[in-house]
């Protein structure tokens, strides 16, 4: 433009007005440009290192889910984790069939926070008829739940907060309580409709039933997750009781026999250079110091502990008098 000034169709397009066509930019010659949306509202918080960790940890949960389910429907049962992605709660409801299957719990010790299980509806139905002896083959009916079918399911769901609650441990301590069912979408409320909340999709395959189990989070509740640093994680010892004190009573073995570097100190004190300079060799250095002052005992250049000078036959020898924090050791092993 050979002038500063912006003309009113400039202004416009700018504006996203309706500005003369002429202004508007040609596509590159490359193709289509592709653009991606960004909700300054919402941002999304699922790096991609986080959702490798989430991706590992609901793998967990989801061949644990499915041995339990063959073990107590005895029936071909494949779960597959889909996805883990961050939406916010309208659309989580939004994506929810009608009716659904949706079991709310309340996060405890979160100020009254929540989250939704949503089992899926032929999926939910699919287990009735298991649970009472059926093939698993029946027709799904369009009807909400009666409260005897929704207790076969709550079985299941129970089962799922608490591995929910296992792979969640060692970044998060959780607690569930199962609070309420609802089988219409429009009101299941756990959350504000523009917060952000984790959702986990599990595909299940089940007989003739085909559906999802949704697993919502609030982004609340997972601010010590998503806003550490480096995720590290202390993994529990495996393994029987006994292989575990056989593995603890190797380990204080090992821990025993390490050397470790211990030093008695005298105070500090200062000499002259001029007599230092003049020292021969075999001279003895005044230090001016008193014979029964405490030595400084370090372990590994950390002061540990306060001694007394001693001798054991014809050996020097410290004892031990007191240590910060530590109570003293009962009875003196030398003599002064």
């Amino acid at each position: 433009m050979s002038s500063e000034t912006l003309s009113q169709n400039e202004i416009d397009q700018l504006l996203g007005g309706s500005g003369s066509s002429s202004m508007h930019a040609a596509p590159r010659a490359g193709g289509d440009v592709d653009y991606q949306l960004y909700d300054f509202r919402r941002p999304h918080r699922v790096s991609k290192e986080r959702l490798r960790t989430l991706e590992a940890m609901y793998e967990r949960l989801v061949k644990s889910l499915e041995a339990w389910l063959l073990s107590r429907i005895r029936g071909q049962v494949e779960l597959r984790l889909q996805s883990v992605e961050q939406f916010s709660f309208g659309e989580f409801t939004l994506s929810l069939p009608t009716p659904c299957a949706s079991f709310g719990f309340e996060i405890l010790n979160t100020g009254g926070q929540k989250g939704v299980i949503d089992v899926g509806h032929e999926f939910a139905y699919y287990l009735v008829d298991r649970f009472f002896g059926g093939s698993g083959m029946a027709s799904v009916p369009t009807r909400a739940m009666s409260p005897v079918e929704r207790l076969v399911v709550r079985m299941m769901v129970e089962r799922t907060t608490g591995l929910l609650c296992d792979i969640w441990q060692d970044h998060v301590e959780f607690d569930f309580e199962l609070t309420s069912f609802e089988s219409i979408p429009e009101m299941v409320q756990a959350a504000s409709r523009d917060d952000p909340v984790l959702v986990a999709s599990i595909e299940v395959n089940a007989g003739n039933a085909s559906s999802l189990i949704l697993i919502c989070l609030p982004f609340s509740v997972l601010d010590k997750f998503f806003a550490s640093g480096e995720q590290q994680r202390v993994k529990g010892m495996t393994g029987s009781e006994q292989e575990r004190q056989i593995t603890r009573e190797l380990a204080e073995v090992s821990l025993r026999q390490m050397q470790v570097d211990i030093t008695a100190r005298l105070p500090a004190f200062e000499v002259p250079m001029r007599h230092l300079l003049g020292l021969p060799v075999g001279a003895v250095l005044t230090t001016g110091i008193p014979t029964d002052t405490k030595l400084d005992i370090t372990v590994g250049g950390q002061t540990r502990y306060h001694a007394a000078a001693g001798r054991v036959g014809g050996k020097l020898a410290v004892r031990l008098l007191d240590a910060p924090g530590v109570p003293a050791p009962p009875p003196p092993l030398l003599r002064p």
